[in-house]
């Protein structure tokens, strides 16, 4: 693959991380496009906008610390952008870039009106206070003001970001609007406008995903034997569901710990243990495994719910499972994912499977324009309506064009997005 004309000049080659995996992504999928629109796909390998803001905040010892942020909208062609906000060490330009190109073709999957952005902060939250964190947290969302608003920009929580960190976004935007604009922030708390239902949403859509494949792969859920990888609110929610389901639950791991059971780990016991103890480690009916050993478990299902680049060409071949659902968001690398396809493992790819949270996220952002709230029966049966007509499309198309799901995901997305940019043009 040549893709050094995709790169942006602001970029080092050396250190596009997961937008070198979107690249390659968009490359394979280049040809599978309707010949009247692959003209139009260098669109995709562009952001419409970058900002890079340095946040200042002032320390509870009195001292200024510096921290470096940013927003990306990757496009903006179907709708405002919408995309989550993280706060992590590890927080670079091309992994917000790469998760704001993602957020583009999710949103497209699963036909929602957004275009793709995200946000990040390069910081470790954990060695902030409270206070500190608040301010750290209301500066950005002051530096990123001019690109936010309801018909604009939506963003939402991520790895290490909560409904009290959107209260504080929500909170400073209204304060600079001279109103409250509840509509500006999804994953808020239900007091502030939030809606039921949206803290499993992802887990629910990786849920729901995964039991589509499975019907049409002739694996029956009630039985099934899953290891879930990340045990946050997604992988937490996805394993309690399976476990609710009847699967047994056999390995999980997290930044803590890897645990196992054959014969199914009690999903709840080891969240408890885990929130008293701070590590899975010990969990009640667990034994510890060693984190490498994780993707050799013995399991018809896989679930990816941590973060980008966990599945390499390293550990791939490792895998044993039939199924692997993608919670995280680009947890395989395009190298990994060409040795499931040769290993005969279907990849459910992140861009459908874990777009439940965006799709509530939308049911959110409507209830709070029109003021008027579902139950969470109803937000439950929306959403597990939507993933599986988007499921349905997905595997149709990839039946159809004889691709790997992801391929046809990202077919269906890519289209849906270049088709908007025909229809509407170039201006001026």
């Amino acid at each position: 693959m040549n893709n050094v004309s995709h790169i942006p000049s602001y970029l080092s080659a050396e250190h596009l991380g997961p937008w070198e995996t979107y690249l390659v992504q968009i490359d394979r999928v280049e040809p599978h496009l309707a010949a009247e629109l692959r003209p139009l796909a260098p669109i995709l390998t562009r952001p419409k906008r970058a900002l890079i803001v340095n946040v200042p905040i002032r320390l509870d010892n009195g001292e200024i610390a510096h921290f470096e942020g940013y927003r990306v909208q990757h496009n903006l062609a179907r709708g405002p952008g919408k995309g989550g906000i993280r706060y992590h060490p590890d927080v670079t330009l091309a992994e917000v870039m790469a998760l704001s190109a993602w957020m583009t073709v999710k949103n497209a999957v699963v036909n929602v009106p957004f275009g793709g952005a995200k946000g990040g902060i390069r910081v470790d939250p954990k060695v902030l206070s409270m206070p500190e964190l608040e301010r750290l947290t209301r500066r950005y969302a002051s530096e990123i003001n001019i690109l936010l608003g309801q018909d604009k920009d939506i963003p939402a929580p991520d790895i290490n970001t909560n409904e009290q960190v959107m209260a504080w976004i929500m909170d400073t935007f209204s304060m600079n609007e001279g109103k409250t604009a509840m509509g500006v922030v999804t994953g808020k708390p239900v007091s502030l406008g939030g809606s039921l239902g949206r803290k499993d949403a992802t887990g629910r859509g990786v849920f729901v995903a995964t039991v589509e494949a499975a019907r049409r792969m002739s694996l029956d859920i009630a039985g099934a034997r899953v290891a879930v990888q990340g045990f946050g609110n997604v992988g937490e929610a996805a394993a309690r569901l399976f476990a609710d389901a009847g699967a047994k639950v056999v390995a999980l791991q997290d930044g803590s710990g890897s645990i196992r059971n054959p014969g199914g780990l009690d999903v709840r016991a080891a969240k408890a243990w885990r929130q008293h103890n701070g590590s899975l480690i010990g969990a009640p009916g667990s034994e510890p495994i060693a984190p490498e050993a994780f993707w050799g478990i013995d399991a018809d299902v896989m679930v990816a719910a941590a973060m980008e680049n966990q599945i390499t060409a390293a550990n791939a071949g490792l895998i044993r499972a039939r199924l692997l659902t993608e919670g995280a968001n680009g947890p395989t690398t395009p190298e990994a994912d060409l040795i499931l396809q040769d290993n005969g493992v279907t990849v459910i790819p992140d861009v459908l499977a874990n777009a439940g949270g965006v799709t509530v996220s939308y049911f959110e952002w409507v209830q709070d324009i029109s003021a008027f709230f579902w139950t969470e029966d109803e937000i439950n049966a929306r959403l597990d309506r939507i993933m599986r007509e988007a499921f349905a499309a997905v595997w149709d198309a990839a039946t159809a064009k004889g691709v790997p799901l992801r391929t046809a995901a990202f077919v269906l997305g890519c289209e849906r997005v270049l088709q908007a940019h025909a229809q509407r043009g170039l201006y001026p």
